[in-house]
């Protein structure tokens, strides 16, 4: 209860607040109008029993006033104890079960008395497989086959070919940029351009396709610039900490340094814990047992760092982008240029001996201005026919000309990347700041871990001769990546299942403290977290390990009792249907379009964005690019991320708010979705791609132009009333409307573009 006293008396039901608040005796909740009498009976028979619940949710917590304090029982709190991996439950319907994993699911399901959907059926399957990998619709042909296998391994073929796709890494790429809050500008009235910051995008890519130990790539990230082996890849993962926002002006700069901090402690707690350690930044965590002095000993592993920069471009450059070149690649660099040289000096060469031939016949003011390279050329051909021959000058051009090509040359940019550095090897003093004030330092401390997780202080290798960072994020590091951490395998093995299943067992994913949502299948999280470590960290083992289990080849059928005693689905009792996100809209117009550019990696594209949108920027259109048709059909993971100017279609489908970690995407139903989707200028224009590309594979075949937009959008054979049906509009478009063939196939397209079956999955 609250100040009115305790909300239930176990003593005497009747006379419990909570009870007489719902009658409105007194105390009226909700205010404005009673519940449902049959919901007052449930929570009037729920007092009287004493308020039981599930004792796997238990917060063996002891409530006192004021902040939670770091006990004994606060480190027996779920998500705070050490990891251990629970033998999977026993079920009576064993013959369901193709995985440890289904039997925690299975377990949960009998107790409550309900059974679990009936399995998807293979083109579900298949399509929802192809989305939760690689982000991208089964081509007719993939489809074709796996219909055509019978065999007890077809899905587990398919979920194996798609874990080996490039594509792989772009699809789940895009779910780590998200929580790293991801963007190429810096915020702000000028929201400038990150220099080389795509570097990071498609260092991500590429670690997940090669599936990178999950361990390693936390370590490279938080600090790459200390491992042991320093390479271009752990150097480009620390642009981690210049993703976020940048106040390159900053009224008080020493305050500014530590809200360039306190992004950084929010992320990596966060993304990396599960942990809100920037709620006690001011004061103890009003709700975890987190003091102030635990956030200021996590900041205190950066507080080396340099800003991302000062004012201009040029200190940018200075504290945040460096070479990234080997040795090959700088010996090639400089090979160039010796050759570049050599060139030079030899053209120099022929120019002089052939100037001597004329320079004796100028008159004194003809050699001040034979100076003057634009009077050369001008100066020596008076002389033709007289010292020279026309043969001669045109020569003398062609050299001339070849001279200006040699003084535009450019030696080979060697690659630079946005990266972290530091002020030196001793970093500064860190103090606990009385309400986060920069200038009210209090009691010093060093770095050190959230003193609930019962570590000892970290051992921080002493810097090298020469050294220019102080090792205390490489001390971080190896910590988020010991196996004995409870919270780094246990976060991410959550966020796993959350993208495949659409909610984490727990789901507050960036947040497992007292206030997060409680796990709806604790064991199974701990038992996937312990497996996780147990494969090597590998991501793409776990992928395998929740596909092929019998829980997410579920239909998303609903049952009538599932909906009755769990409307919310949290027992996994059938697979949710959902929405594909904004990427996948787009990407899979491309795809069914037949105009999807697979190109991968390298520096972003800029797709193009209406006047009137350009216009909402203090400085319209600013920084926009403007790509090639060809390239702005890349897929999204490319697009540019500029924080002031999201491309509008993103924007409409929930992509990410970049200012800060997103570990959710909410969906949302609202009507500038499907006015963008008819309406816009982008969906009419791949309408009619679309249209061509029906035209070009089934010419002067209405019927089968119709049966391959359809069978290509959703990714199943039509019915042939299905086909008769879009026969049927095209002709009465023409009929009806006085359009032409050409325009009724392109709106007939623009409509199979709409169709809730395409943006939906199940």
């Amino acid at each position: 209860g609250g100040e009115s006293g305790p909300a239930v008396s176990i003593d005497d039901p009747a006379e419990s607040l909570l009870l007489q608040a719902v009658n409105h005796d007194g105390l009226e909740m909700p205010p404005k109008k009673k519940l449902p009498q049959a919901q007052i009976d449930i929570l009037t028979r729920w007092v009287e029993m004493g308020v039981p619940f599930a004792p796997e949710l238990e917060q063996q917590v002891v409530e006192e006033e004021g902040p939670p304090q770091v006990t004994d029982a606060a480190r027996q709190f779920w998500s705070f104890r050490p990891l251990q991996q629970p033998a999977p439950p026993r079920v009576r319907n064993k013959a369901w079960g193709r995985s440890p994993i289904d039997a925690f699911i299975l377990a949960r399901l009998e107790k409550e008395g309900l059974k679990p959907a009936s399995p998807a059926e293979k083109t579900q399957l298949l399509r929802r497989a192809h989305y939760d990998l690689v982000g991208l619709p089964p081509s007719p042909q993939e489809v074709a086959d796996f219909l055509a296998d019978d065999s007890e391994k077809a899905f587990a073929r398919v979920v194996d070919d798609l874990l080996e796709s490039p594509q792989y890494g772009e699809r789940w790429g895009r779910h780590w940029l998200d929580l790293v809050r991801y963007a190429e500008s810096n915020s702000y009235e000028r929201d400038g351009p990150k220099p080389f910051v795509w570097r990071y995008r498609d260092y991500v890519i590429q670690s997940l396709n090669d599936d990178k130990p999950y361990s390693q790539f936390m370590r490279e990230q938080v600090a790459g610039d200390e491992l042991a082996e320093v390479t271009p890849d752990s150097m480009i993962a620390t642009g981690y900490y210049r993703l976020g926002i940048w106040q390159d002006e900053p009224v008080d700069r020493v305050q500014e340094l530590y809200e360039d901090l306190d992004d950084i402690v929010s992320t990596t707690g966060q993304v990396f814990l599960g942990l809100t350690l920037n709620c006690c930044r001011c004061h103890d965590h009003k709700l975890d047992p987190l003091p102030q002095r635990d956030y200021y000993r996590f900041m205190a592993f950066f507080h080396g760092i340099n800003r991302y920069g000062i004012r201009g471009g040029n200190t940018v450059a200075d504290f945040s982008l460096r070479e990234i070149a080997n040795e090959e690649e700088k010996r090639n660099s400089q090979a160039v240029i010796d050759e570049h040289n050599r060139k030079v000096q030899e053209l120099d060469g022929k120019i002089a001996d052939f100037e001597k031939l004329v320079i004796e016949d100028f008159q004194p003011v003809e050699k001040q201005d034979f100076q003057d390279e634009r009077n050369k050329i001008p100066l020596v051909k008076k002389r033709v026919g007289t010292v020279i021959d026309e043969q001669q000058f045109q020569q003398y051009v062609v050299l001339k000309e070849e001279q200006k090509k040699l003084r535009n040359f450019k030696p080979p940019a060697l690659g630079q990347a946005l990266v972290i550095t530091e002020i030196g090897p001793k970093p500064r003093e860190t103090f606990i700041l009385a309400r986060g004030n920069a200038h009210a330092p209090g009691d010093p401390v060093e770095p050190g871990f959230p003193e609930v997780l019962s570590f000892p202080d970290p051992q921080i290798q002493p810097p090298a001769e020469g050294a220019k960072t102080s090792n205390r994020r490489l001390a971080l590091a190896n910590w988020l990546a010991d196996p004995a951490n409870p919270l780094t395998a246990r976060v991410m093995m959550n966020r796993v299942w959350q993208y495949h299943f659409g909610r984490g067992i727990v789901r507050s994913s960036n947040n497992f403290g007292y206030k997060g949502v409680p796990p709806t299948h604790p064991e199974l999280l701990n038992w996937l977290a312990a497996d996780f470590i147990a494969g090597d960290w590998k991501l793409k083992r776990m992928h395998r390990q929740i596909m092929l289990s019998s829980t997410y080849r579920m239909s998303s059928a609903a049952g009538k009792k599932g909906l009755q005693k769990d409307p919310t689905n949290n027992l996994f009792w059938r697979f949710d249907m959902r929405r594909l996100e904004a990427e996948e809209i787009r990407d899979s117009v491309l795809a069914v379009n037949g105009s999807l550019n697979p190109k991968m990696y390298g520096p972003s594209i800029y797709p193009v964005i209406p006047r009137e949108v350009l216009h909402g920027q203090s400085r319209p259109g600013a920084d926009w690019g403007k790509s090639s048709p060809q390239e702005r059909a890349r897929r999204s993971i490319y697009i540019h991320i500029k924080r002031s100017l999201v491309v509008p279609m993103i924007a409409a489908f929930d992509g990410p708010d970049p200012d800060a970690t997103c570990p959710v995407r909410f969906v949302t139903t609202q009507p500038t979705q499907a006015l963008g989707m008819l309406n816009s200028d982008y969906f009419n224009e791949q309408a009619r791609v679309f249209a061509g590309f029906l035209r070009s594979r089934v010419p002067e075949d209405l019927p089968g132009q119709v049966r391959l937009a359809l069978s290509r959008a959703l990714q199943r054979m039509p019915a042939e009333a299905e086909v008769q049906r879009g026969v049927e509009l095209i002709e009465a478009l023409q009929q009806y409307e006085g359009v032409d063939a050409n325009k009724a196939l392109d709106l007939y397209c623009l409509m199979i573009l709409n169709l809730n079956e395409f943006i939906y999955l199940d």
